[in-house]
């Protein structure tokens, strides 16, 4: 395999799984938000997207534009841009894509993003207008949902909800799809495995599995139940059964099962979490610190036999 091709096979392909990354990112992070009013919150969803979907079109680009008699310097220069639907034009030079307004208007406001609202607050003009990155994704939801925002100044602020995060994640698995099925074309043309993906990746998830974050919150949903209710007697529950639990407090159940969707939830239970810690001696919180090091660690043999044994002969760990 010549240089160029086993860049386009490997390194873009590599470029395919970074995008996926930050496309699930971004959707994770959109689904997780609460308030439509948060500049950090907002910030975060709107560059995972803006960098998965940026990185994603000049793979395709790439694809679609190289050849054996390209200037390759010319061509890497070219690529250093943000404007997505520059890009977008670019490749609608070579194959046609399903885009329509919705789509184009998401990936005006990610170019509008990346380019000046990202840098806005280092400006003094900011001090006169603040909240761009909500009133930019109000303003899509105004005009694709017909939302109301009758009051964007309230106390209260903006929520968000199901239906939001539908629209979002419909059109941007759209987007993403859309551009990875012409990679796939365009490599299989050229007898190249660009378009392959790693099982289980986040890439996977975003081109072939079409995410849906309600999807894995359900999972977990289930799987804790599973944990409270299931009967067998494996070395692994065993030693979890065996595991004395901290003294949380029941009636801030709700609070812990944010922690389990949502990373920013976690932040308010780790101060009690810190509490109960700070109340065991030295010795006790180590021993207690490694136990929780053995619950989901991959390099950790639990015994299954039925017969009695000490607590130390239940589980082993095994060198990697």
């Amino acid at each position: 395999m010549n240089p160029s091709d086993f860049w386009k096979n490997f390194r873009l392909g590599e470029e395919i799984h970074i995008s996926g990354m930050f496309i699930y990112n971004g959707l994770r992070r959109f689904h997780e938000i609460r308030k439509l009013d948060f500049a950090d919150e907002l910030f975060e969803f709107l560059y995972e997207l803006s960098v998965g979907l940026e990185r994603l079109l000049k793979t395709a680009v790439v694809l679609y534009e190289h050849t054996d008699t390209s200037d390759q310097e010319d061509l890497e220069k070219s690529l250093i841009t943000h404007n997505h639907l520059d890009l977008v034009a670019r490749l609608r030079k070579h194959v046609k894509l399903e885009l329509r307004t919705t789509h184009n208007d998401l990936l005006s406001l990610l170019s509008t993003f990346y380019k000046s609202l990202r840098y806005d607050r280092f400006a003094l003009t900011s001090v006169y207008e603040g909240k761009k990155e909500a009133k930019a994704i109000r303003g899509l939801l105004v005009k694709h949902l017909q939302a109301e925002f009758p009051d964007e100044d309230s106390f209260l602020g903006t929520d968000n909800n199901d239906h939001y995060r539908r629209f979002l994640r419909r059109i941007v698995l759209k987007i993403a799809r859309e551009v990875f099925r012409v990679i796939e074309d365009r490599a299989t043309q050229i007898n190249l495995y660009t378009y392959e993906l790693r099982n289980g990746s986040k890439a996977e998830s975003v081109f072939l599995r079409e995410v849906d974050i309600a999807d894995e919150d359900v999972l977990w949903k289930e799987l804790l139940v599973f944990f409270m209710n299931v009967k067998a007697n494996t070395g692994y529950l065993q030693f979890l059964r065996e595991t004395p639990p901290l003294e949380f407090d029941p009636a801030l159940i709700p609070d812990y099962l944010d922690c389990f969707k949502s990373n920013s939830s976690k932040a308010g239970v780790m101060d009690e979490l810190e509490h109960h810690y700070g109340e065991m001696e030295r010795d006790k919180r180590n021993e207690r610190l490694e136990r929780m090091g053995v619950i989901g660690a991959r390099n950790v043999f639990f015994d299954h036999d039925d017969e009695e044994t000490d607590d130390a002969d239940k589980w082993e760990e095994v060198e990697r």
